[in-house]
């Protein structure tokens, strides 16, 4: 469907989720600690979407990308990274999404679910992620696809 991935188009899909009760925002996990590799990551936000009929009742692979924002202290960019939210949760095959920034080095790291390897491939591309990495030191972003 041509422009249904541009800002606006993004933008009102959000609202409409929003509106019809589809995007939470739990707080269980807030606070968690995650161990992974090397650093301990701990969870500032989360964010979900309901899925519809006929998609999967789990998500069927993840999204994982760190980076280090290359401006604003990591309290500020906590803060701003509720702007790209409604773009991140309108994206096709998006599920859910945890923030996380590192203890030892401030560096930040999101966790997405998606339907399928492709979408969460797909998100590579899309327009919040861009917008992350024109933010991030470029030789600290990394990211993998895994299958579920």
């Amino acid at each position: 469907m041509p422009g249904t991935q541009s800002p606006p188009a993004l933008l009102a899909r959000a609202t409409a989720y929003r509106l019809r009760g589809r995007i939470h925002f739990p707080q269980d996990c807030v606070g968690d600690v995650v161990a992974d590799r090397d650093e301990d990551f701990v969870i500032f936000r989360k964010m979900v979407r309901d899925p519809k009929e006929g998609q999967p009742i789990h998500p069927g692979a993840e999204f994982i990308v760190r980076f280090q924002f290359a401006a604003l202290s990591p309290n500020a960019n906590k803060r701003l990274s509720l702007i790209p939210a409604p773009f991140i949760a309108a994206q096709p095959g998006f599920r859910s999404k945890t923030w996380m920034l590192g203890n030892a080095t401030g560096m930040f790291q999101g966790v997405y679910e998606w339907d399928t390897v492709a979408d969460a491939e797909a998100y590579w591309t899309s327009f919040p992620l861009r917008v992350m990495r024109r933010r991030a030191v470029p030789s600290t972003v990394e990211y993998e696809v895994k299958a579920r």
